[in-house]
This record gives structure tokens, sequence and C-alpha cells, in this order.
């Protein structure tokens, strides 16, 4: 049946009414037909027609004098109304130019207008975020009571980021990444200090407690001979120390702008603090950590700013005298050189490069909360202050007899790690007065080496920050009320005169404290066997390892020396299983065992070659060997040197 199209009028006019008003109801097609295919009162007395193709040709015609309501009609376009006579227009001709309507955002004075070119363009930027009002993030209160919020290149800043949570920290006591001591963020207000390169967020160093040790008060009762897993490897604290060091080594700062030197790159800022200082040198000094481009090796740059030199045999004579010392106490100095790469005049002193080290002043006088460093009032023990005169007087020892002179004594020019110190900028002061017309002899420098070396020991006795005293005998009563007699009397040696005629010597000054030198020894001694011992456990640590390579080695290797599917075939089926016995065994439920006990015992049977027999059972467990560590280790060395004899020699002379 064809398809018939109806006008939408005529069903109008039909409904609530029975009949058609301006036609015959025998030739008027009935309205529920159309809509719902059948009347229900058709056989009730409706008086339409309910047979749509009689109805078709009548409607037709109807519908050619009538326009027809679909899809395709044109939609409805109002004609332009005339404005009456006499009427002004409400809006001027100017309007259609006027700039769209914005309104005033939240704490800004005065409206910005946007860009027609950019009306349509839906800007997610522009749509405000959820602020909590409670949340004080350095927001104020304008004059109409509305909370003004800081914004960020057009967007809200998020109070709850890193970069909003550094606006609400005191702004003294920055936090600075170049501190060896971790607790510097407490320490410094928890001011957070974001250079160039390391992002937005806090740079955390990497978790070192690779095998995380059990607390001391929760150790089990073990018999004599019984070790628990953490026993087999180096102390916590030693090995996290270690892999600080190489961690300290490895560190870059990315975009720090920094220039690279001839034969040095990657060059990395050692200063706790970002201020120009002068006072020992008379020029700004800045330390650096560079790379070698030879040897690949690290080294200490310190840069004297803005210091010209005029005579060239001045870093010639001073490097080629202070590379000879050698000395246990003394950072060794490698070379000189000048460089215009800093966008100015700078001498480069090159010294060895001693990782997590800090100088004397900063680990005696830490910062506090941010603030200028304060009186320590925790007392320095003695036998410490003894270690500290002893190293000094051990690297005054190598230096005169040099026939040199250390010269810059000071706290910030010792370094410190672990108990250990170092003097850390020789040879500069040689160079720097190197043309100096009141140049002194080296007799004369050598005796205020002395007194230098007392003021150090006697400000860290009284905890004085500063080496000048007003008032010496002062400073000397003050430390005897808390030291001995014995070491007041040795820092009155140092800081007074001598008599006339009578010349200060280290010698003099190790006679007189043999005592603190033989205990001072000892504890060198005692640490020196505890890392031998270590030394010791880890060197059986190299020989499971040397094990575990030429296990890997052998098993599930495919086809070799001439034999299909080697590994699988003879002995080396046995050393399949054993690698199953030790790595992969499991509990009774089917889960695997992770025991490191089981391990180290088993790989270090082997490598003892143990009588001991132990059950091997293949993995369908229809094949099961009764063997000893030993046999299993001559079947591993057969195996090996099998491969060994097929294979090439190595390039590296290197053998396990």
């Amino acid at each position: 049946m064809a398809a018939t199209r109806y006008n939408s009028g005529d069903l109008r006019r039909q409904v609530g009414s029975p009949r058609a008003k301006n036609r015959d109801t025998k030739e008027t097609l009935c309205r529920n037909v159309v809509i719902y295919g059948h009347c229900r009162w058709e056989d009730s007395g409706c008086t339409f027609n309910h047979d749509q193709n009689k109805a078709s040709g009548s409607q037709t015609d109807l519908n050619s004098n009538r326009r027809v309501f679909n899809v395709e009609s044109p939609s409805f376009t109002p004609a332009n109304q005339q404005q009456p006579a006499g009427k002004k227009s409400t809006f001027s001709s100017q309007a259609a130019s006027a700039a769209p309507f914005t309104p005033r955002g939240v704490g800004t004075s005065t409206p910005t207008l946007q860009q027609p070119g950019d009306s349509t363009i839906f800007n997610p930027a522009a749509i405000r975020e959820f602020t909590p009002q409670n949340y004080d993030v350095g927001n104020t209160i304008s004059q109409n009571g509305a909370q003004n919020v800081t914004q960020d290149g057009g967007l809200y800043s998020d109070p709850f980021s890193i970069n909003s949570l550094g606006q609400t920290m005191p702004p003294t006591g920055q936090y600075n990444p170049y501190a060896n001591d971790p607790n510097t963020l407490a320490g410094a207000g928890g001011g957070l200090y974001q250079p160039a390169g390391f992002g937005n967020g806090l740079v955390h160093p990497p978790n070192y407690h690779l095998y995380q040790p059990p607390s001391e008060l929760y150790r089990p009762s073990l018999q004599p001979y019984q070790r628990t897993t953490y026993d087999f490897f180096i102390p916590k604290d030693r090995r996290e120390n270690l892999q600080k060091k190489l961690f300290h080594m490895q560190q870059l700062l990315p975009n720090s702008g920094l220039p690279n030197l001839d034969r040095w790159h990657s060059l990395f800022p050692l200063d706790t603090k970002a201020t120009r200082n002068s006072t020992c040198f008379g020029y700004p000094s800045w330390m650096y950590k560079a790379q070698n481009n030879k040897n690949g090796r690290h080294f200490a740059l310190r840069r004297i700013e803005g210091y010209r030199l005029t005579n060239e045999k001045a870093i010639l004579n001073v490097t080629k005298e202070w590379k000879k010392v050698i000395n246990a106490n003394i950072v060794t100095v490698h070379e000189a050189f000048t460089t215009e790469f800093f966008g100015d005049s700078s001498l480069i002193f090159v010294y060895d490069f001693h990782p997590l080290s800090e100088t004397l002043y900063d680990h005696h006088f830490p910062p506090n909360n941010g603030h200028n460093r304060l009186r320590n009032t925790n007392k320095i023990p003695e036998n410490v202050l003894w270690s500290y005169v002893c190293q000094i007087a051990n690297a005054l020892l190598a230096i005169h007899n040099a026939k040199l002179a250390a010269r810059c004594l000071e706290l910030s020019k010792i370094i410190w790690e672990n108990n250990r110190i170092r003097l850390a900028a020789c040879s500069i002061l040689d160079v720097l007065h190197h043309d100096s017309p009141n140049r002194k002899t080296i007799e004369e420098l050598q005796q205020e080496d002395f007194v230098k070396f007392g003021r150090i020991i006697l400000a860290l006795a009284t905890n004085t920050p500063t080496l000048n005293f007003n008032n010496i005998d002062a400073a000397l009563a003050t430390m005897a009320q808390r030291y001995s007699t014995q070491l007041k009397g040795v820092l009155e040696w140092l800081i007074k005169p001598s008599a006339p005629g009578e010349t200060k010597t280290v010698e003099t000054l190790l006679g007189g404290m043999t005592t603190h030198l033989a205990n001072f020894a000892n504890f060198v001694m005692q640490e020196s066997d505890e890392k031998e011992f270590h030394l010791m456990r880890e060197l059986e640590n190299g020989r499971i390892a040397r094990l575990m390579f030429k296990l890997s080695v052998v098993n599930e290797r495919g086809d070799s020396c001439g034999v299909h599917n080697w590994s699988e075939t003879g002995e080396r089926l046995l050393l399949k299983l054993f690698r199953d016995y030790v790595f992969h065994q499991v509990d009774a439920d089917g889960k695997a065992r992770l025991d490191t006990n089981h391990y180290l015992s088993c790989l270090s049977k082997l490598d003892a070659s143990s009588e001991e027999q132990i059950l091997l059972t293949s993995r369908d467990n229809a094949t099961v060997f009764v063997v000893s560590y030993r046999s299993i280790r001559q079947m591993l060395d057969r195996a090996y040197g099998e491969l060994g004899k097929e294979g090439k020699p190595s390039t590296t002379g290197a053998t396990i």
C-alpha cells in the first residue's frame, strides 16, 4: 500500500468534533485510523471513512490545494518590523560595535575586556575553582568584604599545591638541597627551596634501606650458631652512608646556568649559603663539584671571583709545591688555572672531592630555625677536641716539613666527616698574596698557624662561632671550668706568643700530648679493624655472586658444545634441579617460599663443597636424585669448563 501524507490541519479540525463541518464525512478519513491504524468505534456508529485506499484520491486532491507541512518546509522568518513614525529608537547605531558584557571578577578593580576574536572560544581556565574560604593562603579582604584570590597566569591558585604551600611558610631559612644534613628542612623553618630544574616538588633521596633490618628491641632469641638474614650483609648505617656518598657524587643540577670549563663539566654548587662572603680571601669564593673530561673523576673546584692574575709564576710555583703534600688530614691540591667562562676573570683551584663533608662551622654551629646562628649550648666532649688537636697537628706537621704554611685556618675552611677533619683551603692565600709588598716570611707565617690553630680549638671549647676574641684570658678561664688543665695549657702555648729566642714547632706540641696521641691512634686502629671485618664479610658475598654467575651461564642454555638442548642432558640436568631446589621451592599450599636464609645457606654449602646430601626432584616428580653439595660443585665446574673451551677468551681478561 502506498504511503499517504496527510495535512496536520485536517487532523487538528477533527479533534473534539464527531463530524466534519465543511466536508462530507463519508469521504473524510477517520483520525483514529490515521493515528492508531484503526477506529474502535468503526462498528459503533462512526460516520467517517475507515478505508485508506478509498480516501487516497480525494485526499490527494485536497492536499494539492494546500501547503504540505513536512521537514522540507522552509523555516519561519519574520518580516522586518517597521519603526512607527515619530518614535525614537532605544539603541543607537554604535551599539553593534560595542564590546560584549563581561562581569567584574572577584578581587579585580577594573574589568578586563575580552577580545572579539575569542568570544566564541570556550576557555576552561576562566572557570573559577572551589577555594575553601577558611583556609588562609595570604588572601586579603577587600573593602567591600569580598575575599581576593591571587591569580597566576589567569588560573586561580590551588591552596593545597606545592607552589601555594610555600607561600604559607616562613620566608626565612630556605631549604637548601645542597646541604648534607637531612634535617635542614625542619631546622630551616619548613621553607621550600626550589631551584630551576628540580621541578615543582621536593627532591627526595632514594630509598637506601634495601634490606630494612628489624628493631634491636625485638631481635629474636637465637642460638650462638644461628644468624639472621641481615647478619650476612654490611651494617645498615655504614651501607646507607656509602650509598649516600655515591648518590651525592652523581648529583646533577639541570638548567643550572653554570658553564662547562675546558676540562670540566657537570658543575654542581656545594655552597650551603647563596651569600657572597669575602672575609677569608678578600674576594668572593664559591665551591663546585665537577667531573673531569679525561679520567671521569669528580673533583671540588674553588672559584675566586673577580681575581685577575698578574704573574703566572704564582700558580706554577705554588701548585708544584702543594701537590707534593699528601696527608690524611689535608685536602690534596691538584692544580690551579684562570678562566673567563663565568663572565669575569676567575681563579680556580682543583681539590679532591669528599662527598657528604661539611665544614666544622656548620657541624658545630648549625642554623637555628632559619635565623642567624646562635651559640651552641651543647658541650663538645673533650676526647673530640683532643682528636681535632691531633689531626690538625698532623696536618701542620706535613705542611711545615714541606717549608710551607697553612695560613687559612678557619672553622669554615676545615671540612668534617665522621670525626675526620681536613684542611680544605690550602695554597689559596699563597697565590693571592704572591706579589704582595708586605709579604711575610715562611717562618712568620708558620708561627701564625699556631695562633690560628689555638683560636679554633678555643672557639669550639667556649661555643663561640668567631675567632676574634676580645679577651683571650677570659675565654681561657671559661674553658678551664669545663675541660682539663692539660687542654688549657696546650691552648695557652698555641695562642700566646713565645718567649724571645724560642720558636714554636709541631714536634714540641706533639711531645706534650703523647697520651692523647696514643688514645687517638688506638681509636683509629679499632675503626680500621671494624672496617676490615665488614670487608671480609662482603668478600664472602662476592664468592656467592660468582656461583650465581656460573649457574646462570649453565642453566637454560640451548644447543651448545655440539649437543642439542645441552643444559637438559647429562650432569647439567642436576644443576637445573639444584636451581629449583634453591630458588623455586613452594610450601604446602603451593605458594612460593621466599627465604633468604635458605638461599645463602645452600650457596654457602655449595661454595664450601659440603658433604651434606640433599634430595633433588624433577618437576613432574618422576625422577629423584640424592646428591651431595661436593658433587654438585664438581658438576658445575665441569659444565662451566666445557663452555670455556668452546667459547672465545674474554677480551678484558676477567675470569670467574
